[in-house]
C-alpha cells in the first residue's frame, strides 16, 4: 500500500486501476486471462515456427499469417503482462513516457492487423477470381512490400496521438480506470483542450477502419459474384471454403474491436467494468483463435503442425 500511495503522489506517473467495481475477483480474472495469453503466444509462435522451417509454406498466403502473427503477439503483449502484474502484484504505477509507449504499440499493432486482414481478402479475391495469374499477382516479394505499406501507415496515423498528448498538461488526479493506457482513457486525464486528439481517434476509427472494412466487403462482393457464376455445385463450395478461415477471424477481430470503441465514445449506459472486460478480450481472443481458425481450417499448414508432434 506504501508503494501505491508514493506511486500516487508521483507526478510523472499514471495509475491503472484494473477493473473498477472487480478488485475482489481479480485474482480469478487473472485467471483465464493468463491462459488464454499463453495459448495465443503459444499458438502465434508455432505458425511463426512452422512457416519459417517449412520451405513448402514459403507462400503469400502463408507469409500473411505470419505478419497476423506477429501483430498478434505484438497486440496482447503490450496489454497483458502489465494487466497481469495489476492483477497479482498490486503494480498499478506506470510512467507517463511508459503509458504513451503502451498505448502506441497497441493501437499501432490493430491497426497494421485491420491492414494485414485487408491484404488477406485481397489473397482471396485474386485466388477465387484470378486462379491463373494468382502466382504472378501476389508474389510473396509483393505481399512483403504490402504488409509494410499497413506498417508504415499504422506508425504515421497512430505516432501523432502519443506524441500530442506528451504536451498535454495532465491533471492532479493520475488514476486511469482501467488495465491498460487505452487513447480515450488517457485523454480523460488531461485538463487541456483534447479536440485534436480526440478527432483525430475518431478519424482513424471511422475513416481508416471503416475503409478497410469498405475494402474487404468490396472483396467478398467480388468473389461472391465469382462464385455465383460457377456452375458446378462442388466448385462453389471449395471457392467459399477457402473464404471461412479469413471470414471468422474478421468476426473475431473486428467484433470486438468496434463494440469497444464505440462504447467508450458513446456507451454512457454501458458499466465501466463490461467495457473493460471486452476491450481486454478483445486484446485476448484473436491472437488466441487465430493460429486455431488457420490450424484447423488450412490443411497445409494443418499437416505441417502435425509432424512436429509426432516427431517429439
Amino acid at each position: 500500500m506504501a508503494a501505491f500511495n508514493l506511486t500516487h503522489s508521483d507526478p510523472s506517473t499514471f495509475i491503472l486501476m484494473g477493473i473498477p467495481g472487480l478488485e475482489a475477483a481479480h485474482i480469478w480474472i487473472s485467471i483465464p486471462f493468463s491462459v488464454f495469453y499463453i495459448i495465443g503466444l503459444l499458438g502465434n509462435l508455432m505458425v511463426l515456427f512452422v512457416v519459417v522451417k517449412e520451405q513448402t509454406l514459403h507462400k503469400p498466403m502463408f507469409l500473411l499469417l505470419c505478419m497476423l502473427a506477429l501483430t498478434d503477439i505484438t497486440m496482447s503483449t503490450s496489454v497483458m503482462p502489465k494487466a497481469l502484474c495489476i492483477f497479482w502484484f498490486n503494480l498499478k504505477g506506470i510512467t507517463v513516457g511508459g503509458c504513451l509507449t503502451q498505448l502506441f504499440f497497441l493501437h499501432a499493432s490493430s491497426m497494421t492487423h485491420s491492414a494485414i486482414l485487408v491484404t488477406m481478402a485481397f489473397d482471396r479475391y485474386v485466388a477465387i477470381c484470378n486462379p491463373l495469374r494468382y502466382a504472378t499477382i501476389l508474389t510473396n516479394a509483393r505481399i512483403a512490400k504490402l504488409g509494410l505499406v499497413g506498417l508504415i501507415r499504422a506508425v504515421l496515423f497512430i505516432l501523432p496521438i502519443p506524441l500530442l498528448l506528451s504536451r498535454q498538461p495532465f491533471c492532479a488526479n493520475r488514476i486511469i480506470p482501467h488495465t491498460h493506457c487505452e487513447h480515450m482513457a488517457v485523454s480523460k486525464m488531461s485538463c487541456g483542450d483534447t479536440t485534436v486528439n480526440r478527432t483525430h481517434g475518431l478519424v482513424i476509427t471511422f475513416v481508416v477502419i471503416g475503409s478497410d472494412l469498405t475494402l474487404i466487403a468490396l472483396s467478398y462482393g467480388l468473389i461472391i459474384r465469382a462464385v455465383l457464376r460457377i456452375s458446378q455445385k462442388e466448385a462453389h463450395q471449395k471457392a467459399l471454403n477457402t473464404c471461412t478461415a479469413h471470414i471468422c477471424v474478421m468476426l473475431t477481430t473486428y467484433t470486438p474491436f468496434l463494440f469497444t470503441t464505440l462504447t467508450h465514445r458513446f456507451g454512457q449506459g454501458v458499466a465501466p467494468h463490461v467495457h473493460i472486460l471486452l476491450a481486454n478480450l478483445y486484446f485476448l481472443l484473436s491472437p488466441m483463435l487465430n493460429p486455431i481458425i488457420y490450424g484447423v481450417k488450412t490443411k497445409e499448414l494443418r499437416d505441417k503442425v502435425g509432424k512436429y508432434p509426432c516427431r517429439m
